[in-house]
C-alpha cells in the first residue's frame, strides 16, 4: 500500500509505555493526496495511538521509540468525544472564529465571517449566526459538526478521524459520515479514518489496514480485502458485522 505521491508516510513506527510495554510495533503506511485510508481493529489494538502520533498528541506515559513520520501538508484531527474536544466555557462560534483567526492569519471580523460560512457548510442552525451557544446547549451531532468545522478551519491537506462517530446514535453517525465524504469530495483532502467498525471503514475508505495487538496484520484495497480476507483476525471482524434479521411473514398477513 505505497502511494505514488504520499501526503503522509509512516515507516517502522513503534510506540511503548514508560514501563517498556510495547503498544505499537513496526507500523508502516502511506496515504496519497485525496485518498482515504481506514485503520480498523478492536479497542486496544493501537489504531488511535498510531493516529495521535502523527500530530505528536500521544498520551502522557507513551513515547515513540522508533520509526519516521513524514506529513507533507497540514494535518487536522476530529476527535472521538466532541464535547471533550470543545472548551465548555466558551461559545462554539467564538471557539471556531478563534481557530480561523490564528490558523488563517486574517482579521477578527474576517475570522467570524469565515466561521459562519463553515457552520453553514456543515448544516448547523442559522440561529448560531445571531445567538452563540455553549457546547452543553448543543446536541452531540451538532458538537461533532463544530469539531469538524474547527478541523477544516486549519485548511488541512489530511484529515485524521479518531472514531468520530462512536459516541453518536446511528442516524447521526450516517449524517456525519456523509458530511465528511461530501467535504472531502469538495475540498480534496486525504483522510485517515480510525474505527472499530469495519462496515463504516469499508464504506468510507478505498484502502484498509487491519490492526491487532499493535501490529498491522492485513492491508489492501477495501473491496478485495472484504471479498478475500487472508488473516483469521480480519475474517473474524467481517463475521462480527451483524446482518439484519430475516423475519418470516406471519400467516394471513
Amino acid at each position: 500500500m505505497i502511494s505514488m505521491n504520499p501526503i503522509l508516510e509512516i515507516e517502522g513506527l513503534s510506540l511503548a509505555a514508560k514501563s517498556k510495554k510495547q503498544l505499537v510495533t513496526n507500523v508502516s503506511l502511506s496515504v496519497g493526496a485525496g485518498e482515504s485510508l481506514g485503520i480498523v481493529g478492536e479497542s486496544g489494538s493501537g489504531k488511535s495511538l498510531t493516529l495521535r502520533s502523527i500530530l505528536g498528541l500521544l498520551p502522557r506515559g507513551v513515547e515513540q521509540v522508533s520509526g519516521v513520520i513524514k506529513c507533507d501538508g497540514r494535518a487536522a484531527m476530529i476527535f472521538q468525544d466532541p464535547r471533550g474536544a470543545l472548551d465548555p466555557l466558551c461559545p462554539v462560534v467564538r471557539q471556531l472564529a478563534e481557530v480561523v483567526y490564528y490558523r488563517q492569519n486574517v482579521s477578527r471580523r474576517a475570522s467570524r465571517t469565515i466561521a459562519l460560512e463553515l457552520l453553514e457548510m456543515l448544516g448547523l442552525p442559522d440561529s448560531l449566526k445571531h445567538t452563540d451557544r455553549y457546547p452543553s446547549q448543543l446536541s452531540g451531532g451538532q458538537c461533532q459538526r463544530i469539531v469538524i468545522a474547527i478541523a477544516l478551519a486549519c485548511k488541512p491537506g489530511i484529515l485524521l478521524c479518531d472514531e468520530p462517530t462512536t459516541a453518536l446514535d446511528v442516524t447521526v453517525q450516517q449524517q456525519i459520515i456523509e458530511t465528511i465524504t461530501r467535504l472531502q469530495s469538495e475540498l480534496g483532502f486525504a483522510i485517515v479514518f480510525v474505527t472499530h467498525n469495519l462496515a463504516i471503514a469499508a464504506a468510507m475508505c478505498s484502502k484498509l489496514c487491519v490492526m491487532k495487538e499493535g501490529k498491522i496484520v492485513e492491508r489492501g484495497d477495501s473491496l478485495s480485502l472484504l471479498q478475500n480476507p487472508q488473516d483469521p483476525y480480519t475474517q473474524m471482524l467481517i463475521n462480527a458485522v451483524l446482518p439484519l434479521p430475516e423475519f418470516e411473514r406471519s400467516a394471513g398477513v
